[in-house]
């Protein structure tokens, strides 16, 4: 009746090549905020955060399914992103962007 007020985290196999390393994406089916939260509990920066994900690199993705994040594909963390309204492509422009003020 009220829906969930905590959802589930998910984060993909890292397989994103940058700065010598392999990435993940982490995304929340409920808010942005959460995302924050969950992230500075995982110890990943705020810098990682871009647009509806945060990239987490390779070593932290097991402590990540630990503490909660399910495993899924690339293309369920983007469906789940849409399903809860919380996709933000990148040629939206920086107003339609989710808030980087949460703390």
């Amino acid at each position: 009746m009220f829906g969930r007020l905590v959802g589930v985290l998910y984060i993909d196999t890292p397989r994103w090549p940058a700065h010598g390393r392999l990435w993940a994406h982490l995304i929340s089916d409920v808010s942005v905020t959460e995302l924050h939260v969950f992230a500075e509990l995982l110890g990943v920066p705020r810098r990682a955060f871009e647009r509806d994900h945060y990239d987490v690199p390779a070593h932290r993705v097991q402590t990540a399914i630990w503490l909660g994040a399910s495993l899924v594909t690339g293309k369920e963390i983007v469906a789940r992103l849409k399903a809860a309204g919380l996709r933000r492509p990148r040629h939206l422009s920086e107003s339609a962007r989710p808030s980087r003020a949460v703390k």
